[in-house]
């Protein structure tokens, strides 16, 4: 048995249609339980609908992993160690359908709600797993997590706390290997490029896998052009560009440590195309205002601008100059890939401030393509929350 959890009349619609968070308004009895508990959440008439991990000080009080109930199950799981690595089998399962070993030894096997897994982000890097750990429950879950990670035959696991989760959520201050820390950095291969990442330093999980796709993408777009790599992070793009026989790339990043781990990866990859590339320490903003050059590709792919709903409309205020300052930047017929994981921003919303950004650049734009996450990173459709990442490619004349 379970602490339980009673909604208020009318308001099980939302867990009827199986959407994994509970809102703190929509409770009529609270659990007797810890943050971080597994909980039973039923209606107000008694019947059991779902379980969740239970988070009394956050807005969102439940989210929910399994809706056995709505099932009709036969009996209610004990959620232990076998649960746990059936539903991580199904998610690797998913993977396996879409990403070539031969090729791609990098990518999302836990994206959270988008697996029906709240809580827990889990990266794969060859034999390596980092973890993101972000509510109570899945930390105290941390045991049999890792435990099934093992039995899928994973060496070393890295677990890195977001600090926006440690403040709401009370986790560990400390990120931690559990058991044997390998050599660092680590080196990885997608789509049969190679990439140092660090997890220990990087940014989210060391490396943006979610840009995967999108990086190949512009490898098609980029032979014998000048490309600009702005907020370019360990200069992921820069590698495809230069691997396609872009004639001149540069990467900005505002961290000269990322910049360092860039150039690391562009002599990984390009041996005498190397020298057609260059690292640029910089805020992306003053670079864009302040540089003469023109560029036939630019690719702006900030971190998120809009953290809250609060700060929405200043970020929308950043992404417009950002795009505004691209469209400046890039030649005629030139293209833009432009980004936002914001997730408080919608494709509607972001597809409006770029196109204020360029009504006032006065210049015709084109959307050729939508952009958006790739297939290790799922999209729960009774969770739209878990679409983050949307972008375009434009043509601007």
């Amino acid at each position: 048995m379970f602490p339980l959890l009673t909604l208020l009349p009318k308001k099980d619609r939302a867990v009827r249609f199986r959407h994994p968070w509970i809102f703190s308004g929509a409770v009529k009895k609270l659990p007797e339980a810890e943050n971080g508990d597994i909980v039973e959440v039923k209606d107000a008439e008694g019947n059991s609908l779902a379980h969740g991990f239970f988070s009394p000080q956050s807005q969102i009080i439940c989210r929910l992993f399994d809706f056995g109930g709505l099932d009709k199950a036969s009996a209610v799981p004990d959620f232990g160690l076998a649960y746990w690595i059936a539903k991580f089998g199904r998610a690797k399962a998913l993977r396996e359908r879409f990403i070539n070993p031969a090729t791609t030894n990098c990518y999302r096997l836990l994206h959270a709600e988008g697996d029906f897994a709240p809580g827990i982000i889990a990266d794969v890097y060859d034999q390596t797993v980092v973890l993101q750990i972000l509510i109570r429950g899945t930390e105290r879950l941390l045991p049999v997590i890792e435990a099934a990670l093992r039995t899928m035959g994973y060496d070393h696991i890295f677990v890195k706390h977001k600090s926006s989760s440690q403040h709401l959520e009370g986790l560990a201050p400390d990120s931690q290997w559990l058991g044997e820390r390998p050599s660092l950095p680590l080196t990885v291969r997608e789509h049969g490029l190679q990439f140092f990442v660090n997890p220990e330093k990087g940014q989210k999980t060391g490396f943006f896998i979610d840009q995967r796709e999108n990086r190949k993408l512009l490898g098609k777009l980029s032979a014998g052009l000048k490309v600009l790599n702005t907020f370019s992070y360990t200069a992921g793009f820069s590698v495809y560009a230069l691997a396609a026989g872009a004639a001149e790339v540069h990467s900005v990043d505002i961290s000269k440590d990322a910049i360092a781990m860039g150039n690391e990866n562009v002599a990984l990859n390009s041996g005498p195309a190397a020298g057609a590339h260059v690292g640029i320490v910089a805020d992306c903003f003053d670079y864009l205002r302040q540089t003469t050059a023109q560029y036939d590709v630019i690719v702006l792919d900030p971190p998120a601008f809009a953290k809250n709903a609060k700060s929405v409309p200043n970020a929308a205020r950043g992404y417009k100059d950002l795009n505004l300052l691209a469209f400046r930047k890039v030649t005629p017929s030139g293209l833009v890939m432009t980004y936002s994981c914001s997730q408080n921003i919608d494709k509607k919303l972001f597809q409006q401030i770029v196109f204020s950004a360029a009504a006032d650049a006065g210049r015709n734009v084109r959307i050729v393509r939508h952009l958006d996450q790739p297939s290790d990173h799922p999209i729960n459709i009774f969770h739209p929350e878990s679409e983050y990442l949307k972008g375009m490619l434009l043509w601007v004349e």
